[in-house]
């Protein structure tokens, strides 16, 4: 399929166990320690990584001549002489990210130390007619600019999208609420104009991605993460790596169905199931309605957000706003209970704008829901990337090829 992973690599270019493959191993781990510490001295580098000084400073001068680390200044105000300190060159490749949603897209450009150094955001209310392709180039051109890069000199972007494109014909499914999307020669149109290699995903699985880098999920290699946000979903990973399906679509939740709501059948059609209609985010005022709890006339997140934030604040003991946290949080465990008898995920992530709205009160009366209804016992947590946890998730996915590609000093 046109634009997504590469395949098969070739042949490797060095036997297994040669002095070539040892130095690059060594300076992959040099490389690595640097991102996760910042600034080390020569010294401290040979200690991290069990090297001499003498292999330690021929590591470091093989990679500043390679342009992939730089001296950033000296180690002053510690004990004894100062020490030179070496760091990556931010410079050595730049990525993109993309989070597409109906209403915009919005872009972000990360040097390969991750930092963000630009962002751009284009609104697409009623412009499907202007064309995907002219939008997400704007998007890409819009970030690059203000990353002080060009299109070109960007080694990867990674694309996420509500829904999943379908790996046996490249159309975009289970997302028909985004207009412009479903052109089955989108994917080869956008090859066309983008230099460099492009990946498409889920937009839950990169929030599940960016939770397993920097998250509530580090160090986890099964888990699972719950969405609810505009639409409900779920990220599966498994093994430590991401259950995609057959054709993209695992983790599809809304579509799943629960007890307590009408059966719905051709969901793809309607574009939701039995768990979308009890625990989305139209459920939130419809509960708030039913207790007699004021709503008013704005749109479903907004007023969804705005009471489950006043329900997890309340301390003057409002039996209704505590009604509405305890049935909004049973409604959710139903449809989980289906997810940990299938999986027994040890850990379930709680992701998107509804669960930092209900905060940990919300969390514990899920948590407390889900012990009755499942043989298994998950812990619970709630999501801790807060900023655009899709976008950070792309950009964390098209960070970790890149640097694969450009820190592989074995070539």
């Amino acid at each position: 399929m046109a634009g997504t992973t590469p395949g098969t690599p070739g042949p490797p270019s060095a036997t297994p166990g040669t002095p070539r493959v040892l130095r690059a191993m060594n300076d992959r781990a040099a490389l690595d320690l640097l991102l996760a510490h910042g600034p080390l001295s020569r010294t401290r580098i040979g200690k991290l990584t069990g090297l001499s000084k003498p292999t330690a400073s021929q590591l470091l001068a093989r990679l500043e001549a390679a342009g992939l680390v730089v001296a950033t200044g000296t180690s002053e105000g510690r004990p004894g002489p100062n020490a030179q300190l070496y760091a990556v060159n931010a410079q050595a490749a730049h990525v993109a990210g993309l989070d597409v949603t109906p209403e915009r897209i919005l872009a972000a450009v990360a040097d390969v130390t991750g930092a963000t150094v630009g962002e751009f955001e284009v609104r697409t209310p009623g412009r499907a007619g202007q064309g995907v392709v002219r939008q997400v180039t704007e998007a890409i051109d819009g970030a690059a600019k203000a990353a002080g890069v060009t299109r070109a000199q960007l080694h990867r972007v990674v694309i996420g999208t509500p829904g999943a494109f379908d790996p046996g014909t490249g159309r975009l499914r289970y997302a028909s609420h985004l207009p412009g999307w479903h052109s089955p020669t989108l994917l080869d149109e956008l090859a066309a104009v983008l230099p460099m290699p492009v990946e498409y995903e889920n937009d839950v699985n990169l929030a599940a991605i960016a939770e397993q880098r920097l998250g509530a999920a580090r160090e986890h290699d099964d888990f699972v993460l719950l969405w609810d946000q505009e639409g409900i979903g779920a990220a599966l990973v498994i093994g430590g790596r991401l259950h995609r399906g057959w054709t993209g679509g695992a983790g599809e939740l809304g579509f799943l169905p629960v007890p307590g709501t009408p059966l719905v059948r051709q969901v793809t059609k309607a574009n939701s199931g039995g768990f979308q209609e009890l625990a989305g985010v139209q459920s939130v005022p419809r509960i708030a309605k039913q207790l007699g709890i004021d709503t008013p006339e704005q749109p479903y997140l907004q007023v969804a957000t705005s009471l489950l934030a006043r329900a997890a604040a309340d301390e003057s003991g409002d039996e209704q706003l505590a009604q509405l946290l305890r049935q909004f949080a049973q409604r959710l465990a139903i449809g989980l209970s289906s997810v940990v008898a299938v999986l027994d995920p040890g850990l379930i992530v709680l992701s998107g704008a509804l669960f930092p709205a209900g905060g940990e009160p919300l969390r514990a009366l899920i948590q407390s829901e889900l012990a009755e209804l499942a043989a298994s016992r998950p812990r619970l947590a709630l999501g801790e990337v807060h900023e655009h946890p899709v976008l950070r998730g792309a950009l964390e996915s098209a960070l970790a090829s890149a640097r694969d590609e450009v820190f592989d000093t074995s070539r």
